[in-house]
């Protein structure tokens, strides 16, 4: 095994990774709404809880020094019901709307890449070597999730699509960006911080396609219910990401 490959700190971008991130980002929604609103914490105490966790999280992931699926994957997914939280605090209780609070939160993004890019000489993603650009990179993830909640909000609410229809809107953007990825020489970097955002308002309106109350356009499945399945997915997934790095180390 490389020298380079033993300190690398995060995961390669390859597709289950997207399994994982969307079954992630839906569980974000669907558990961030479960604790807000269906255990009745409200949007304050759900971030400051969430917060705190990933604070947590993301100390012990930068301790460790090196990838590892599940401790990566914990605090992707705590960065998600977070982010989703400080969307809804944004957008709900401060009252700022979809629109400014997604704006905001897209040139706070824009502000940390350029920050890291300037620090680092890099963003790149697929290989961190040290604790700094890590930091950089978990600090774009939870404000893209952010920004990603407050964009499916946007679309599904704001534009008046609904959740079927914002869903279906996301899913031919990301089909199209996919496309461009195998058979254009659109730059990656680009392409993956695009799918990134989008995979997040697509796993939000997903989420609220499942639990929201059939008058307003959802299946009314329930939080609980429909946490739960996307927890045991993440589960599965994520052994499976374990599988094939195990494989990857090896050879």
């Amino acid at each position: 095994m490389s020298s380079s490959a033993a300190v690398n700190r995060v995961p390669q971008v390859i597709w289950i990774y997207w399994v994982i991130k969307i079954a992630s980002t839906t569980l974000g929604e669907t558990g961030a709404d479960m604790f807000s609103m269906t255990f009745n914490l409200g949007y304050i105490t759900t971030t400051l809880v969430f917060l705190a966790l990933f604070g947590v999280l993301l100390a012990a992931k930068l301790a460790a020094g090196r990838y590892g699926p599940v401790l990566y994957w914990l605090v992707f997914t705590a960065s998600a019901i977070a982010g989703t939280a400080i969307s809804d605090y944004i957008d709900r209780t401060l009252q700022l709307g979809y629109a400014t609070g997604s704006a905001l939160l897209a040139a706070l993004l824009v502000v940390i890449l350029v920050c890291w890019q300037r620090t680092e000489k890099s963003i790149a993603v697929e290989t961190i070597t040290t604790r700094r650009a890590e930091l950089f990179y978990w600090l774009a993830f939870l404000l893209a999730n952010t920004l990603g909640t407050a964009a499916g909000d946007f679309l599904a609410d704001n534009l008046g699509l609904g959740f079927w229809h914002s869903a279906l809107l996301i899913s031919g953007i990301l089909v199209g960006l996919a496309l461009l990825h195998f058979f254009t020489k659109v730059p990656g970097l680009l392409l993956f911080w695009l799918a990134f955002v989008l995979t997040r308002p697509f796993g939000a309106t997903f989420g609220d396609l499942l639990t929201k109350s059939r008058d307003k356009g959802g299946l009314d499945l329930g939080t609980i219910g429909s946490s739960l399945f996307f927890a045991v997915m993440l589960v599965l997934a994520v052994l499976w990401e374990m599988r094939l790095e195990k494989r990857r180390v090896a050879a």
